[in-house]
Formats: structure tokens, sequence, C-alpha cells
């Protein structure tokens, strides 16, 4: 039951993007009415839809005296305030799991003396709502719960409170990050984005490989040259390139060094080499760093021939192949572990992404961090009163990592700990680009064809991305 319930996860928050580079966007028809102030309820009395009304702006009590925390997200919420029975949340899994959760909204509403909920913005009405109401002074809501495609520019924008502000460097999202982890911007000095440290999935990209081609090729585990600190660029090379065979002799390459999703490659590799392309106001598609990147995925390609071409006809097949025991290397998940097989004939590794000759080994980013991430809106009274309803809800568990992790179902996908070691480490240390989130158009797939070179592919794009990023944050 986990597997099936992580798959739907899975498929709604992490597909990689198809070759038109699509967003998945939110069905929501309905914005329900919550929050606001008539009738007087005690603690725990689960006030009904009825008895909210969507907030204007500043601070929000009912008509006895308790605060109004409003969640500002756009899906529906499980368990707040107008909730009174497990069953109101109608995909129900675990029972034992949802009465915990049940009983801490109860907890808090005592507590600390407040109603809580959430309005359902939508997924587009979201960044509407923080573009509009943030500046004005009188944010819609509390906390905004958002994609990072909206949360990195509203941080940027100087629109959120920093947890520093708050001061929470002493707490767990600083510290042990038990409950609670944060998202601190490059090149700034504050943390603004916090999200639950772990919600059953890791949320890393790793690279994935064949175990029994690594033996049978003579060459070591590739964990093992991680380790010693020689998982690089080159190292990883001499691997695609022993790995790459003709192994029927009809003349044809049958078994690649890789095969997998561009747009993973691409995003891993900056990150490998310290480079990007929308990583704040400024591209970076022409820096020196990511043209290194772009050169060496042409060479992949063309010149070495290792990277299986790509099938323009098919997105999933580029990924899928090594499930025949085609591909050396490929993009791993483990959601893509379930969805693609993860009992096979062979044995699968994993390993970090390796060095690009700008990266390195201490200060690589590995993976960039999905879902949603929230905020708290500047212009929201007591912040610091609001973070804490916020941890105190998420942290139902009451710090028993044993039932708050729910981890069981990653690390069955991951196969082995030493593989879940990995991917926990690099969804520990995340990083961003907005590339895939502006709209230029941006594809690889005429230089994977050979029918562009790296440099007319900068060419082609740094000016389209750098007027999307004077759009977005405009």
């Amino acid at each position: 039951m986990k597997a099936v319930k992580r798959s739907r996860r899975a498929s709604r928050m992490n597909l990689p993007y198809g070759e038109g580079v699509f967003r998945m966007r939110a069905a929501f028809l309905v914005l329900f009415a919550v929050l606001a102030s008539c009738g007087k309820n005690t603690p725990g009395s689960g006030p009904s839809e009825a008895q909210f009304q969507m907030p204007s702006g500043g601070a929000r009590y009912t008509a006895d005296g308790r605060r109004i925390i409003t969640i500002g997200t756009w899906y529906d919420r499980y368990y707040v305030s107008k909730h009174t029975d497990i069953h109101d949340n109608p995909n129900v899994v675990v029972e034992e799991t949802a009465v915990k959760r049940l009983e801490k909204i109860r907890e808090i509403e005592v507590k600390y003396n407040i109603v809580l909920n959430y309005v359902n913005l939508t997924f587009e009405g979201i960044q509407e709502s923080i573009n509009t109401s943030i500046p004005s002074g009188v944010p819609d809501v509390d906390v905004y719960e958002a994609d990072l495609q909206f949360g990195i520019p509203a941080v940027l924008k100087d629109y959120a409170v920093s947890l520093e502000e708050m001061d929470l460097e002493a707490t767990d999202v600083f510290t042990s990050q038990s409950v609670m982890k944060r998202l601190r911007l490059i090149d700034q000095d504050e943390s603004f984005l916090f999200a639950p440290s772990r919600s059953g999935g890791i949320e890393a990209y790793v690279l994935a490989f064949n175990m029994d081609l690594i033996w049978k090729s003579g060459l070591p585990n590739p964990q093992d040259v991680y380790d010693g600190g020689e998982w690089t660029w080159n190292r990883w090379r001499e691997y695609l390139l022993a790995l790459t065979q003709d192994t029927d002799g009809d003349g044809s390459i049958n078994i690649y060094g890789y095969s997998g999703y561009w747009t993973n490659l691409l995003t891993n590799l900056l990150l490998s080499n310290d480079a990007g392309i929308a990583r704040g106001l400024k591209e970076t598609l022409s820096s020196p760093g990511t043209m290194e990147v772009l050169k060496f995925i042409d060479d992949l390609y063309h010149r070495d021939k290792t990277a299986r071409p790509w099938d323009r006809s098919n997105w999933g097949i580029n990924n899928l192949l090594y499930a025949e025991g085609l591909s050396g290397f490929w993009i791993g998940a483990d959601w893509i572990f379930y969805e693609q097989g993860y009992r096979l004939p062979f044995e699968v590794g994993v390993v970090p992404w390796p060095r690009g000759p700008r990266g390195s080994f201490r200060n690589n980013r590995h993976s960039l961090p999905m879902g949603n991430w929230y905020f708290i809106p500047k212009g929201a009274e007591n912040p610091r009163e609001i973070y804490d309803v916020i941890f105190d809800w998420t942290n139902w568990y009451n710090y028993d990592l044993r039932l708050g992790a729910d981890d069981e179902w990653s690390r069955t996908m991951y196969m082995t700990e030493r593989n879940y070691n990995y991917a926990v480490m690099m969804a520990d240390r995340p990083g961003f680009d907005l590339w895939e989130n502006l709209g230029t158009g941006f594809s690889l797939l005429n230089m994977l064809a050979g029918e562009e070179t790296p440099e007319e592919v900068v060419d082609s794009y740094h000016q389209r991305f750098q007027d999307a990023l004077d759009n977005y944050f405009k």
C-alpha cells in the first residue's frame, strides 16, 4: 500500500519534463472559503467551512479572540481546524497516522489559542497573491506553501521574513533538521524557505548504474571511486567509453555507457560544475562554466558516442532501457526505480554525479529541491508564532522519526543502504536553477541530434533567458 501511495505522489510531483518542457498545473476548480471570524467555537470544536471567510489582510481573530492562521496553498491540506474526523481526508491510507495528525491540530489550537486553516489559491493563483498582496503590506495569508518557481522570486524580491530574523538559529531547522529543513539561496546570507525534512520520498536525481556491467568490464565500483575523492567528469568518461559496446558483433552499438533524460543530465552536470543557466537576476547560459557543461554533453553524444542517441518519438524510452540491461548509467530516483522496476536481474548502484572542472567535492550542490516550500510573507503579524504553529503541526510525530520519516518505501526502492545514503546526502544539499520554468522553449534536442553546436545553443537562447528573467523578477 505504501508503494502505491508514493507512486501517486511521485507521478504528481517529480515526473521529468517532456520535450516541450511541460509543467504540471493543478486542476482545482473550487476556491475554499476558509478563515475568518464569526461564531464562538472552543478549541477542538472543528468550526465548519461556512464559518470562515477569506482574510483581507493583517492578523485575523475569531469572535472569541483566537488568532486565525492561514496557509496559502494550491491543494487540499489535512488536518486543519475545520476537520473533525480522519475521513474528512478522502484519501486517508494509514488510519493510525491520521488519528495522530488530527489529535495534533486539536493540541495546537489549545497551545497557541489559534485556529489553523488553509485557503486553496490554486497553482497559478499563488503567484498573483504573492505579487499583489505582499507589496501592499497586507498579505493575503500568514504563510505561503508554494512551488519554488514562485517561492524563489518572492525571496529575491525581499517579500519574505528570514528564519534568522525569527531567531531560529538554535532550533531544529538549523541544527538536526529532524522536522524542518531550510533552503538558503546562493549568495544570500539568510534563509527564508523551509519545508518538512522528510515526506517519505527522497528528492534527488542520482546517477544510477548497472553494477554487473561494471564488474564485467573490470572497472572498480564507482561508489568507491567517489568515496576516494576521484569521481570526476574525466573518470566518468573512462567508464562510459569502456561500457559502450557492440556485444553481438553486428557493427552497431547495442549497450551504451549512458542513456537518460537530457533535462536531468544537464541540470546535474551544471550543479557538479558550480554552474547554472538562470540562478539569479542575470542569465549564466553564456558563462564559461555552463559552456563547459554543454561541450561535455556534446562530446558524450558525438565525439565519444557513448550516450545513446536521443529518441524524439518516445520520451520515456530514453531512460527506460536500463531495465533491459542496455545502459551502463542512467537517471535514477526512488520513483523511477518503483515505476520501472526495482527488482531487476542485475545489481543496481547509485552514486552522486561526478565533479566538473570548476566543481568541488566539499561544496557542490547535488539535487534540485522539488515540491513545495513554505515562506512567511513580510507584513504578517508575529511571524515567529506562525512558524512555531507550522512547526508543531508538522511535528505530529513528536520527533519519533520511526513515524515521521516514513522512509521505508524509499529505502526499499533504493535497494541497498549505501544507495539510500547517497540519495539522502544529495537531497540534503540542494541547489536551484529556474531554467525549466521560464517559458523560453530552451532545448538541447538539436544539439543532441548534431544539428547545433554548444555555441549555437548559447547564441540562440542566452538573450531569451535574460529577457525572461527580467520579466520574471519585474
